[in-house]
């Protein structure tokens, strides 16, 4: 997989093999980062389920200052670290855990997030209480899953799109800093 922008542009990402494993792919992250706007400087940015981590790596190739992927899967654990590597990444924070424990204890707040959780695991709408705790306000919030989700206020949607299985969102938090 290769990365569409910013100063890493073109460099290759290992997505390691793990059933399940669904790398979003370059049309959805080109689309997605128009959404976002091309420059991320200076933004924090956290990669949920980061898998491949093309979303992170992305972020950080437009500028994020810094992106912490999260992932629970020491095989795609390894693959990070490798890409973080190759590409000299500092700015890149690899993390293992379990989505809701890495949120129950970050004390972070961050400017985007990355929610693509595994399909037919319905993670989403219980995760989106736990990010909200971590957002500063007018955060943004990309979600990848098998249906558009819904999600009241404080959430305002953004962008919806679908691209075959896949429907990809983007939402601002416009809640307080302390979340729900």
């Amino acid at each position: 997989m290769r990365l569409i922008g910013g100063k890493y542009r073109s460099r290759l990402l290992r997505v390691p093999a793990r059933p399940g494993l669904r790398p979003t792919p370059d049309r959805v992250r080109e689309t997605l980062f128009n959404w976002l706007g091309q420059d991320l400087t200076g933004l924090d940015c956290l990669d949920l389920y980061a898998g491949s981590g093309a979303l992170g790596f992305e972020a950080a190739s437009r500028g994020a200052a810094r992106v912490v992927l999260v992932d629970n899967d020491k095989t795609a654990l390894a693959e990070l670290e490798r890409s973080r590597q190759a590409l000299d990444a500092k700015q890149v924070v690899i993390v293992r855990g379990e989505a809701a424990a890495f949120l129950a204890r970050e004390a972070g707040r961050f400017d985007v997030v990355f929610l693509d959780p595994p399909f037919r695991q319905n993670a989403v709408p219980e995760i989106l209480d736990s990010v909200a705790k971590r957002l500063k306000p007018d955060a943004r919030v990309y979600v990848e899953s098998e249906a558009a989700i819904e999600p009241e206020t404080p959430w305002t949607e953004l962008r919806r799109a679908r691209a075959g299985q896949v429907s990809y969102q983007l939402f601002r938090w416009d809640g307080s800093e302390e979340g729900p």
